[in-house]
């Protein structure tokens, strides 16, 4: 299960009643890259694909591929907003190591696909 924190929540709900689109979800996915060797990604979508895990908590809707949801178990998306920086941040009991990016993590298995920051 993946969760959203009330911060995150709020923040979704503005961005996708600026879209103007009925029915837009989040859709997280993780994919091999980065520099831990895999990565997180974020987009709006506003239909699941076949195989997806459907979330929906407090109006958002969260879909999760199959390969990325054993990545995922068991995450937070929060939301923070801050003069040296904010957005979208994914809390993964799954990562036992991270980049300071925080766009990047490692399960322990995953460092062959690890590439350089830029």
């Amino acid at each position: 299960m993946i969760t959203l924190t009330p911060q995150a929540i709020n923040e979704l709900k503005e961005i996708i009643a600026k879209e103007e689109r009925q029915g837009l979800g989040l859709r997280v996915f993780v994919s091999p890259g980065g520099c831990s060797g895999m990565s997180y990604g974020m987009t709006l979508e506003d239909q699941q694909e076949e195989g997806d895990l459907v979330v929906e908590q407090d109006g958002i809707r969260l879909f999760v591929d199959e390969f990325s949801v054993a990545y995922l178990g068991g995450s937070e998306i929060d939301y923070t907003d801050s003069l040296m920086g904010g957005g979208f941040a994914v809390r993964n009991p799954n990562a036992v190591r991270s980049c300071a990016c925080g766009h990047s993590f490692d399960t322990g298995q995953d460092t062959q696909y690890a590439r350089s920051c830029h």
